[in-house]
């Protein structure tokens, strides 16, 4: 079932309306009139529609007004200006509130009908580059989502082999540390030189597994989270 274009003709000449009707209906065209702007915008706010056709001298809200407004509140709508007193300053005033174009009285069946398909083929050109955009952010959002997780549950894995380690190192560490500064105070006497170096070399030989152990840990969850992280890189781009 085919969709109906919907078009919103305000005019206060229901002569206007019934014209378009006429010419559009069996067409592809829904065409509802207003008597003037505030019955249009209350239309347009209820409603969505693929084009507006507006008269300039109406009662109340001029069709210059009406146009602001429109263009103002839905830019993508299109909006076409109906008018029997065209002039440079009503143009001039129209082109920068944006409408599509101007339509001179009196209409004749191919100025509606044409009139109507550009209006239409503006609209889907304008809505077009907006859904390539949400369908293409889409994706990049499931990218950034996925690679995120992989993060987590890379860290999540890392967490425990990190924390091995850390502490397995800070204790050999910290002994270091008071070796070196017990055996630079020492060295001050022979006995205590010859001793520190035989300490140096036995805590060295104690060491050397857990020091070992200690890299075994850390390079293995340390190469998992580089992989994880070039990996959700990957993935986000894409």
């Amino acid at each position: 079932m085919t969709t109906l274009r919907k078009v919103l003709v305000v005019d206060d000449d229901p002569v206007v309306g019934r014209s378009f009707d006429r010419v559009l209906s069996g067409k592809g065209y829904a065409v509802i009139t207003a008597q003037d702007g505030e019955e249009a915008l209350r239309k347009l706010n209820s409603e969505a529609y693929d084009a507006v056709f507006t008269d300039i001298r109406m009662p109340g809200m001029s069709g210059l007004e009406v146009a602001e407004r429109v263009k103002a509140r839905q830019p993508w709508l299109p909006v076409v200006i109906v008018t029997g007193y065209g002039s440079e300053e009503n143009e001039a005033r129209a082109a920068a509130a944006g409408v599509s174009g101007f339509l001179r009285k009196p209409l004749s069946p191919e100025m509606i009908e044409d009139s109507a398909e550009k209006a239409c083929v503006e609209k889907d050109a304008k809505a077009a580059p907006e859904a390539t955009e949400a369908a293409g952010a889409a994706p990049a959002a499931e990218a950034a989502g996925a690679g995120s997780t992989l993060k987590n549950i890379a860290l999540f894995f890392a967490a425990p082999f990190v924390g091995l380690a850390y502490i397995l190192a800070f204790p050999i560490v910290g002994l270091g540390m008071l070796v070196w500064m017990g055996g630079k105070s020492l060295m001050k006497y022979e006995a205590a030189r010859n001793f520190v170096h035989v300490a140096k070399n036995v805590g060295f030989f104690i060491a050397a597994p857990f020091i070992g152990f200690a890299y075994i840990v850390i390079v293995p969850v340390a190469a998992l989270v580089v992989l994880a992280w070039m990996g959700g890189k990957a993935l986000i781009k894409r």
